[in-house]
């Protein structure tokens, strides 16, 4: 026992007073018997409320005690456009989810007010999609901080006054991963509630939105990744005299193939509207040639004849079906029905992974396999790239 009457602000003894250690004792007996007759779906509503509570006290801990803090200091050497990059708009983001959170601990651990909540808030997720195609740049701008001795310390230094266990990048991570956790909580209420009750409707609904959204951001945050490499495709492509590759439509795949019977490979570049062919010198690569998914001539004339030896018939199957597909999307109006209806069906031997490129010197409609005969008597002129890259040989 304390003196001076502080032994009740310590933990419950087996000396101190009896009644006051009973009472605990009972208290605690309640708080287990409660959580035991807990059911799954009030488990999950729960971990949704307190996550969200955290989450947002680490967002507040990223806006007030670390961007806030870096205005303050005007001394630091890091310029407003850093500053930017590095929070990107993570100030809305802790404004919203603080009002989400206010709407969930309204819900009195009800699943189906808590479903309400993310429809009704649908349309506000969407500041997310900015957040996380930024994040890149916020990685690559602490990495730039990191390696400045001052901003580095800053960055310790503060950790350390928090008391933090986890440094400032692991924080901006948070909102990333938050994003793309929501439907798979609200799934997991679903899984264990009755579809006669009512109010699974809303709870579906809440599901369908924010699977929705998480593809949303997955897509964005995709074609935000492959934009960037087609830039660094194009500042290192050399001798390519076309446009640039930004008007080919999405990158699609890229891979390095082996030319048969010899020690060369080709870099291949699959866009929406065009198959890029290079080959690979250093860190750069030199123009071969290029073939327009767009256009109409029928063969692309080579003077040469290599053949590309895919790694697997896994490989060579989603090359395969990624070319038909754009084939199919770009001459969708152009090409007759009987096409369109045996082009998906198409199929070729499983062996040798290999793709053979034309040349001139044979005809091309002397090697197509026997499956695709009925493209021969229609427009195959819009088959080019199909043709050139697919004419897949046995022995």
């Amino acid at each position: 026992q304390g003196t001076n009457g502080q032994a009740g602000s310590q933990s419950p003894r087996l000396k101190s007073s009896g009644g006051g250690w009973r009472r605990h004792l009972e208290a605690c007996v309640i708080n287990n018997q409660r959580n035991n007759n807990l059911t799954y779906v009030d488990r999950v509503v729960m971990e949704i409320i307190e996550t969200e509570r955290m989450y947002v006290t680490d967002l507040s801990s990223i806006v007030e005690d670390y961007l806030a803090h870096i205005i303050d200091l005007r001394n630091l050497p890091i310029g407003h456009e850093q500053v930017m990059a590095l929070f990107g708009n993570i100030e809305d983001i802790y404004e919203f989810n603080s009002e989400l959170l206010q709407c969930l601990d309204m819900c009195e651990n009800d699943p189906v007010a808590i479903a309400h909540c993310f429809v009704n808030k649908s349309e506000y997720f969407e500041i997310y999609t900015k957040y996380c195609n930024n994040y890149p740049n916020s990685v690559a701008t602490l990495t730039e901080c990191m390696r400045n001795k001052t901003l580095a310390k800053f960055f310790r230094d503060r950790q350390a006054a928090l008391k933090r266990s986890l440094p400032l990048g692991s924080y901006l991570l948070k909102p990333v991963q938050r994003i793309l956790k929501y439907h798979l909580l609200l799934q997991e209420i679903a899984k264990h509630y009755d579809p006669d009750e009512e109010g699974y409707g809303v709870i579906k609904e809440a599901i369908d939105t924010m699977t929705g959204v998480a593809w949303y951001i997955n897509d964005m945050k995709r074609k935000h990744e492959h934009a960037v490499r087609v830039q660094e495709i194009q500042s290192l492509l050399i001798n390519w005299k076309g446009a640039d590759l930004t008007t080919c439509g999405e990158l699609v795949l890229e891979g390095t193939f082996p030319v048969l019977r010899a020690k060369n490979t080709r870099t291949l570049f699959l866009f929406e509207k065009m198959l890029l062919i290079t080959k690979k010198r250093g860190e750069h690569y030199v123009y071969k040639i290029h073939i327009s998914i767009l256009c109409y001539n029928y063969f692309l004339m080579w003077d040469f004849r290599p053949c590309l030896q895919a790694k697997s018939v896994e490989e060579k199957r989603l090359w395969a079906h990624h070319i038909k597909r754009l084939i199919l999307e770009n001459h969708n109006t152009i090409l007759p029905q009987k096409v369109n209806v045996v082009l998906p069906h198409i199929s070729f031997p499983a062996t040798p992974h290999v793709i053979h490129i034309h040349s001139t010197k044979e005809s091309p409609l002397n090697s197509l396999p026997p499956t695709p005969k009925l493209l021969l008597g229609a427009r195959f002129q819009t088959l080019s790239l199909f043709s050139l890259f697919l004419c897949i040989h046995s022995g």
